[in-house]
């Protein structure tokens, strides 16, 4: 069951606290670079956070999700990509996470958004809805690893491409 919380979208406020808990939740981990707190930095500044919430417990940020635009080889309009989403790490394991993307997925629906794709973890996104998409790849992501979700229509096919914002490597 998940901790008394509060989702909300993010304000100018929140700027340092959303880099400090996307910073924390991807500290170590062998599967980051550590760059998902610049990637939400040249998102905003680029104007493509589509949507972008926060978490608080107690009135401050414990978590994140970010959702930008992606372009489809096919031309497909409206899909959209989750990522990062973060918590703070003494917070995980208890929803918030799931609570963040659940609130995410329901927001780009009632927006008119036709899907959402990631790059993800294989066992932790099937609980959304999530799944491996055959003919519709991201370059370099071992299939396994890349997972759409249909809101209506068919599943685009081609190659998928993430805003220019999750190259960035540092915080210019």
């Amino acid at each position: 069951m998940p901790i008394p919380h509060t989702l909300r979208p993010e304000s100018p406020a929140d700027h340092d606290a959303i880099t400090a808990v996307t910073a924390a939740a991807f500290a170590g981990l062998e599967i980051s670079h550590q760059t998902e707190p610049f990637v939400v930095m040249a998102l905003r500044r680029a104007g493509a956070l589509t949507l972008s919430l926060v978490a608080e417990v107690d009135g401050r940020v414990v978590g994140h999700i970010a959702f930008s635009p992606v372009t489809m080889s096919d031309g497909a309009p409206g899909w959209y990509g989750l990522g990062p989403v973060s918590v703070r790490p003494d917070l995980q394991r208890q929803g918030l996470g799931a609570a963040l993307i659940r609130e995410g997925l329901d927001r780009l629906r009632a927006a008119g958004a036709r899907g959402c794709c990631l790059v993800g973890h294989p066992e932790y996104y099937r609980r959304f809805g999530f799944a491996n998409a055959e003919g519709l790849a991201h370059a370099g992501v071992p299939g396994a690893y890349f997972f759409v979700l249909p809101f209506e229509g068919a599943v685009p096919r081609g190659e998928v491409r993430f805003h220019d914002g999750f190259s960035a490597t540092g915080p210019a």
